[in-house]
């Protein structure tokens, strides 16, 4: 296989067959030693987290691969810490798109004047630029079509697809007596359809048990309960 590019949590090489394989690491994002999955930086690595990453990886993909949700999904190898993914299309050079059910993090960063931490948010969706050197800055719906990031009808696509994608797995966790305050995810195209790629780990998303925030390392353990 050809190693095609190096990221902050996963190196991605292209296969014989044309698909890509997604190599899971153990580094996460945050600043100062401290995970944030809105971070833009790695800010430590976690010996293990790139397996447990997977391992919820594969779990809510095959959730959504059998609720009909499009994905870049294929498989896993677990013994390898890699996930098979269909050839896909970037919008731009990437977007992050957060969705977000309590007001945490950036988000109480920016808004704090009108939010109190904590606070119940419905499912609220904001997008921003994967770019490092601008601290990927949110963009809103008419700069990403006046820039020719997307159409209209895939950002409305795109924004459906968050909150069906994030509602889903908000539910899986309740079930297991978790909370998900925000998640991370990122779309792409595939056959020109607008698909969830890239992964579904605890590294990019908040989950608390109670009042205590769940280490990335540790959530498939709740999953599997």
């Amino acid at each position: 296989m050809e190693k095609i590019y190096t990221g902050k949590t996963k190196d991605i090489y292209k296969s014989e067959d044309g698909n890509y394989v997604l190599k899971f690491k153990d580094d996460v994002t945050g600043e100062n030693g401290v995970f944030d999955p809105g971070a833009n930086t790695v800010g430590l690595s976690i010996e293990g987290v790139g397996h447990e990453g997977l391992k919820i990886t594969k779990f809510f993909f095959e959730i959504l691969k059998e609720k009909g949700i499009r994905t870049h999904y294929i498989d896993c190898d677990l013994k390898e810490n890699t996930m098979t993914v269909k050839p896909c299309e970037v919008f731009g050079k990437g977007l992050e798109v957060i969705c977000r059910f309590k007001a945490v993090g950036s988000f109480i960063r920016r808004y704090g004047l009108y939010a109190k931490p904590n606070d119940d948010l419905d499912t609220y969706v904001e997008i921003t630029l994967k770019d490092d050197e601008r601290c990927d800055p949110l963009i809103t719906k008419d700069a990403l079509v006046m820039l020719n990031i997307l159409t209209e009808k895939e950002y409305e696509d795109l924004v459906a697809l968050t909150k069906e994608i994030c509602t889903i797995i908000r539910d899986v966790l309740k079930e297991k007596g978790l909370t998900l305050y925000d998640i991370k995810l990122e779309f792409g195209k595939v056959d020109g359809e607008v698909v969830l790629i890239d992964e579904i780990s605890g590294g990019n998303m908040r989950v608390y048990n109670g009042d205590k925030i769940v280490a990335p390392t540790d959530l498939y353990s709740f999953l599997v309960k």
